[in-house]
C-alpha cells in the first residue's frame, strides 16, 4: 500500500500552508493512467489561439522524434507564440514501452490540462512537459509527486545506512555524462531482501545541476518517507526511487500490483 504525494514547493517562501486532498484509487503499475500532472492556472489560453495550435504541432514532434533515443527538446512558433517542450522516457525500459508512454503523455496532457500554456506530466515510463517560457538546462522544483510505502522498515539505522551508500553510488552514475542522467543499483539488505534504487534527471541539465537537483529531491525522504519501504520523488527535471522489489529493467520478478490510499499535499 502506497501514500501519494503531490507537492508545489517555492524555495523563497519559509512558511508553509498544507491543504491535504484525500482520495482512494487504485495504482496498476502497467495502467495508461498518469502518476500525476501540472496545469499551470495562470497561463490559461483560449482553445483556437495561436498558442494552442502550436502546442498541439509541438506534440506532435515529441512523440514522433522522442523514441528514437528516449529524449528530445524543441520548441515551435515564434515570438510570443513560441512553446517550448520537453520528453524523456526513463533510461531503461524499452523503445517499444517508450513510445506507448510518450502517446499517452501526449494526450492525457491535452485532455487533462486543455487551456493552459504551462503543462507537465509524468509517467511510471515518462515525463512530459510544454510552457511558453524556455526552461531548458534550467533546473525545475518547483512543482512534484511523492509516493511513499506506508510501512516502516524494521530496523531503520541500518536500512538508511545501506540506502545513503546506494543512493551515492547511483547519483554518481547519473551526473557522469555517458550514463545521461540516469543511475540503478540494488544492495542485499538480506538473505531474502533486497533494496532496488533509481535516479534519472532530464538530459538537458548539466552535471552539477543534475546533482543539485537529485539531492533537493532525495532530501524529501527525511521528511516526508522516513523509514519508509519504499518512497518515490518525481520532479520536471529529476526522478528519485527506492523500493524493496524490483521495479527497473531487468527484473527480477515481476511486482504485485497493490491498492493506494493516495494524499495530495499543496505547499503555496
Amino acid at each position: 500500500m502506497n501514500i501519494g504525494v503531490s507537492l508545489l514547493q517555492r524555495s523563497m517562501s519559509l512558511n508553509y500552508k498544507i491543504l491535504f486532498l484525500l482520495a482512494l484509487c487504485i495504482c496498476n503499475a502497467e495502467s495508461a493512467d498518469p502518476l500525476g500532472q501540472y496545469c499551470n492556472a495562470d497561463t490559461n489560453i483560449g482553445s483556437g489561439s495561436q498558442i494552442s495550435a502550436n502546442i498541439d504541432s509541438l506534440l506532435a514532434e515529441l512523440v514522433s522524434k522522442t523514441t528514437s533515443n528516449g529524449f528530445f527538446a524543441t520548441s515551435y512558433g515564434k515570438n510570443q507564440d513560441q512553446v517550448f517542450g520537453l520528453a524523456q522516457c526513463r533510461g531503461d525500459v524499452s523503445r517499444t514501452d517508450c513510445s506507448s508512454c510518450i502517446q499517452d503523455a501526449a494526450k492525457q496532457i491535452r485532455q487533462r490540462c486543455p487551456n493552459q500554456a504551462d503543462a507537465r506530466i509524468w509517467y511510471d515510463f515518462c515525463f512530459l512537459r510544454y510552457n511558453t517560457q524556455s526552461f531548458i538546462g534550467e533546473i525545475d522544483t518547483s512543482y512534484g509527486i511523492l509516493y511513499g510505502n506506508v510501512e516502516n522498515v524494521t530496523d531503520p539505522d541500518a536500512f538508511n545506512k545501506e540506502l545513503g551508500t546506494l543512493f551515492d553510488q547511483i547519483k554518481a552514475q547519473a551526473v557522469d555524462t555517458k550514463n545521461e542522467g540516469l543511475g540503478k543499483g540494488k544492495t542485499k539488505l538480506s538473505t531474502f531482501v533486497t533494496l532496488y534504487a533509481l535516479v534519472q534527471c532530464t538530459r538537458d541539465l548539466a552535471p552539477v545541476d543534475c546533482a543539485q537537483c537529485l539531492a533537493i529531491a532525495a532530501g524529501n525522504f527525511e521528511n516526508f518517507c522516513k523509514d519508509r519501504k519504499g518512497c518515490r520523488v518525481l520532479y520536471s527535471s529529476c526522478y528519485v526511487r527506492y523500493e524493496l522489489y524490483p521495479f527497473f529493467f531487468p527484473l527480477d520478478s515481476k511486482p504485485n500490483d497493490t491498492l493506494a490510499d493516495t494524499v495530495m499535499a499543496i505547499l503555496p
